[in-house]
């Protein structure tokens, strides 16, 4: 499963060093103006899209004049609080030109491993792609420190790729693929067309070298390569300064292929059926019908919660004979989920005093168990 032609979701990451010219500290215009052309031509394909891009702090060092130097983070911070409106602006211009709407989201690393702020965050991108906005997602250099960042945007948009289950991941970069050793300094040194598993001999091959005002190397890119195939999604690594990258990769250019286990939505439910159930939910008759139909979870369908847990947490889907049926990621508290079961969505906010989520366990974070699907 490679190439894009019949890709659903495809997540984009661009780096600084293709954005902000090193010289000038200035935004490469006609380069986004392309890369723009290319998202264009992706979503009139019915494709969806989401880019994650560097060059918020890239940027704002211009606007502050602090240079090439290494920064100390409230500096870091400061010049991505300026450059970050910079960015978001020339997004909104370059594909406002195509009638495309796009949306700002910063995340932070607490985002993907607090399993409710990841829920939050897919909701909030699913929705966004719903629209048929372009999502431009950026690590929140204004607020992380070091123990909390991804450190490079490769892991973040790896992470991406599989919290809003895309099945092709695109990094543009400085080189055009992973070689079986650094091209600048091994003249024998061979770029891999594909890649089926990263093994340990695959991950000795990466260095660590970065590129101008990029931070990423080739290393992060096979570690972005491992956790985006285990969650279903190909990707590729690919040399994206030329105009029409993207483009250029349909056509046929220079890169490497990492090759997907599976399938996004498979992937996603076996992380769910695996992990450590927090409680119980007993269903009703009608309940059980509708999630073995595909359906979402909702309030009224259930008879009865058992457990302590908090939202974001696993819990068993169970029959009202006390058969196991499902495990998912549930939207609410025990709580709060005590409080609604057996009633109307509608009637969420009257309960709880706030207006809630429809589903109290949305069908994507549904996995049933294997013999009964």
């Amino acid at each position: 499963m490679t190439g894009l032609s019949d890709a659903r979701r495809i997540v984009i990451k661009i780096g600084s060093a293709l954005l902000v010219d090193r010289a000038t500290g200035l935004l490469r215009g006609e380069w986004l103006q392309s890369l723009a052309d290319d998202v264009a031509m992706l979503r009139g394909r019915g494709q969806d899209v989401v880019l994650v891009s560097s060059g918020s702090i890239a940027l704002g060092r211009g606007v502050l004049g602090l240079g090439l130097g290494v920064l100390s983070l409230e500096q870091a911070q400061a010049a991505a609080a300026t450059g970050q409106i910079t960015l978001a602006a020339a997004y909104s211009e370059a594909l406002g030109r195509h009638g495309l709407t796009v949306g700002q989201v910063l995340v932070t690393l607490e985002d993907s491993t607090d399993r409710r702020r990841y829920l939050n965050s897919r909701a909030t991108l699913e929705t966004l792609l719903g629209f048929g906005v372009v999502p431009i997602v950026n690590e929140n250099d204004t607020v992380a420190t070091d123990e909390i960042r991804y450190g490079d945007n490769d892991r973040l948009a790896a992470q991406v790729a599989v919290t809003v289950g895309a099945d092709r991941l695109v990094l543009l970069s400085d080189v055009d693929g992973l070689y079986t050793a650094n091209p600048a300094l091994d003249a024998t040194a061979v770029r891999l067309d594909q890649v089926v598993q990263i093994t340990p001999e695959i991950e000795a091959m990466a260095g660590d070298a970065g590129s101008g005002l990029s931070k990423g190397g080739m290393k992060t890119k096979v570690m972005a390569a491992k956790t985006a195939t285990a969650a279903g999604c190909a990707m590729a690594i690919t040399h994206g300064a030329r105009m029409n990258p993207v483009r250029g990769l349909e056509d046929g250019a220079a890169a490497t292929w990492f090759v997907a286990k599976g399938d996004p939505s498979t992937a996603r439910k076996g992380w769910i059926g695996a992990m450590k159930p927090r409680g119980r939910l007993i269903l009703d008759a009608g309940a059980v019908a509708a999630i073995r139909q595909g359906k979402s979870l909702l309030p009224a369908g259930v008879a009865r919660v058992e457990g302590r847990f908090g939202r974001g947490d696993p819990v068993e889907i169970v029959s009202p004979n006390e058969e196991v049926l499902a495990q998912g990621l549930t939207r609410y508290t025990s709580v709060e989920a005590s409080l609604i079961a057996g009633h109307r969505s509608a009637e969420i906010e009257e309960l709880l005093g706030y207006p809630g989520r429809a589903a109290l366990i949305h069908r994507d974070d549904l996995a049933m168990l294997a013999h009964l699907e």
